[in-house]
């Protein structure tokens, strides 16, 4: 087990190169990848903050703690206002080996008792790796409250040495998923390239 010491160290480290990346999506007016680098390296900040004997490095954090806060409160009416105004598009670009993009993170605040259906356009679901970020998706629809009971995957079949795995993989998330009461529905289509995830938002009309 690592030293309380070096375990802050590392939660620093952690939060500052967090916040960095908070910064430059900043300025390049990549609010929401913004916003959710904020609040991230602000949770770990915090946890900093708490470990933190001395008292000129605490009163250094909670400033540095309140400066982020305010900045990712001012985004967060931003795009509130832009949500207002119908000028909001959400779209996230996660580069490679980005960090700070949990699927809670991301797709949490969408995930409500009028969502009912989830599409899920992926070419490579196939390897154990990519499975496992697959099952990991579904573990979160399966904890949060909102009322999923479909899942539509349409990915692309492995039709070399990995097939076996890919088919068997997904026979068992569906088997699962099935024991929670949500159906996974899988198609395989050799034309697909992006990945996307939509979500369907059940509104009841009836009149009282």
């Amino acid at each position: 087990m690592a030293a309380p010491g070096l375990a802050q160290q590392s939660d620093g480290a952690a939060a500052s190169t967090l916040l960095k990346r908070a910064v430059e999506l900043d300025a390049s007016s990549r609010y929401q990848e913004a916003l959710v680098c904020y609040q991230e390296g602000i949770d770990m900040l915090l946890q900093v903050l708490k470990g933190t004997k001395d008292n000129a490095k605490r009163c250094h954090l909670r400033q540095k703690i309140s400066d982020y806060m305010d900045r990712a409160e001012d985004i967060k009416k931003f795009l509130e206002q832009e949500k207002e105004e119908g000028k909001y598009h959400k779209q996230i670009k996660i580069e490679e080996n980005a960090t700070g993009f949990s699927y809670e993170s991301l797709f949490q605040q969408y995930l409500n008792a009028a969502v009912t259906e989830v599409w899920i356009e992926d070419p490579y679901i196939r390897n154990t790796h990519q499975l496992y970020n697959f099952l990991r998706f579904c573990e979160m629809l399966v904890k949060q409250t909102s009322k999923v009971k479909t899942i539509h995957l349409l990915t692309s079949m492995d039709e070399g040495s990995g097939k076996v795995q890919q088919t068997s993989g997904l026979e068992e998330i569906k088997e699962s998923l099935s024991e929670h009461g949500i159906e996974l529905q899988i198609e395989f289509s050799s034309s697909i390239h992006d990945r996307e995830i939509s979500l369907s938002l059940y509104i009841d009309t009836a009149q009282d």
